[in-house]
């Protein structure tokens, strides 16, 4: 039951890292939505290992199959399963992990949880099974985008250990994020930040950071009070994320600093709607979206698994040195920004579907 998201716009991801295949199950996709292989592989592109010498060497094409739900490139309606090989899988390069927890990472946890873990590249706690949320997400994005076509969802580096980038998340494109491999839309910032990222994987290190995103273009009156806030849903989704560790809205921590009076956002018109004079509640109050820009800050630790020696403690209970293996992002947030999209869009599917529902009677 862990491994499905979504109320009414379901996912459900499955497979491995080393196993034979990874993907997702679509469930509440409305019919009728033109749908193409490429639509997804456009987004796994993004998120594939090899794709610059800034992440894992892990060569993999990451070449999708849509392999139900679809009928001559229309949705049916019905759950929509995406499949995508494992073709480049090293198992014993992760033959140490078979003994010894990796500090930080998700082998013990498992173990204590389940009484068996795969170890062959973490299994399920690996990064590769964020394929089958951005292929959802894919699919996501087509169908809200064909509700509503202005609504836009663009993710960023913005730092990156003690590095930090200049970006207005009011104007950022995704083009200016694709540009560069680190996909920081500063230029002078992601120079640094490549270099940062090749210095630590050469030390056998890893650094961590921040990922922005705005979501722009969105209506005011989506989300649930109380415990579906839409704002409590895109928090667990991108604290479901690997290596996540936390997430703000708007001025976030920033904002105890003030008093009420500089912190709350007046009301103005707005070419004739409500609007707000400032955005320091990021997007959402009350858990329902006011129709300004959403804005969001997600935390990413340093990868967990280091190409050095550290303490760790063997599956029979007993103090070893650990020095990984195989092939890993020295730091994941180049890989992360398709992800966190992916991510928001699935949340923003369900609650438009959920809007659509509620809000089916005629207004007086």
């Amino acid at each position: 039951m862990s491994s499905i998201f979504g109320e009414i716009f379901r996912v459900a991801t499955f497979g491995e890292s080393h196993g034979g295949a990874v993907g997702v199950v679509v469930d509440g996709c409305p019919p009728r939505l033109p749908l193409a292989e490429s639509d997804i592989q456009v987004e796994l592109d993004r998120r594939r290992p090899g794709q610059s010498d800034l992440v894992t060497p892990r060569r993999e094409a990451d070449a999708c199959a849509i392999v139900s739900g679809v009928f001559r490139g229309q949705t049916l309606g019905t759950p929509i399963c995406v499949m995508v090989g494992n073709t480049d899988a090293r198992p014993d390069a992760y033959r140490e992990m078979e003994t010894a927890y990796r500090p930080s990472h998700a082998d013990f946890t498992y173990q204590a949880k389940y009484g068996i873990r795969n170890w062959e590249g973490g299994g399920r706690s690996s990064a590769r099974e964020t394929i089958g949320r951005v292929a959802g997400g894919a699919i996501a994005r087509k169908a809200l985008c064909a509700l509503h076509p202005s609504l836009e969802v663009v993710a960023f580096v913005e730092s990156l250990h003690d590095l930090n980038a200049s970006v207005d998340p009011l104007t950022v494109t995704r083009e200016a994020v694709e540009r560069h491999p680190t996909r920081c839309p500063d230029v002078a910032a992601a120079g640094q930040m490549a270099e940062r990222i090749k210095a630590v994987r050469k030390a056998g290190d890893s650094v961590g950071g921040i990922i922005g995103c705005v979501v722009r273009g969105l209506p005011a009156g989506w989300g649930e009070p109380v415990f579906d806030k839409l704002d409590a849903d895109l928090a667990k989704a991108v604290m479901s994320i690997p290596a996540t560790k936390g997430v703000t809205f708007g001025s976030g921590f920033e904002g105890t600093r003030l008093f009420g009076s500089e912190h709350n956002d007046a009301f103005v018109v707005k070419d004739g709607r409500v609007g707000t004079e400032t955005n320091r509640s990021g997007g959402i109050q009350g858990g329902i979206s006011n129709g300004e820009p959403i804005l969001l800050r997600v935390a990413f630790k340093p990868t967990a698994t280091l190409l050095r020696a550290q303490k760790t403690v063997s599956v029979d209970v007993k103090p070893v040195e650990l020095a990984a293996r195989g092939r890993h992002d020295p730091c994941v947030l180049p890989r992360a920004v398709p992800i966190v999209e992916a991510m928001i869009w699935l949340v923003l599917c369900d609650h438009a579907l959920r809007q659509r529902a509620q809000d089916a009677l005629p207004r007086g």
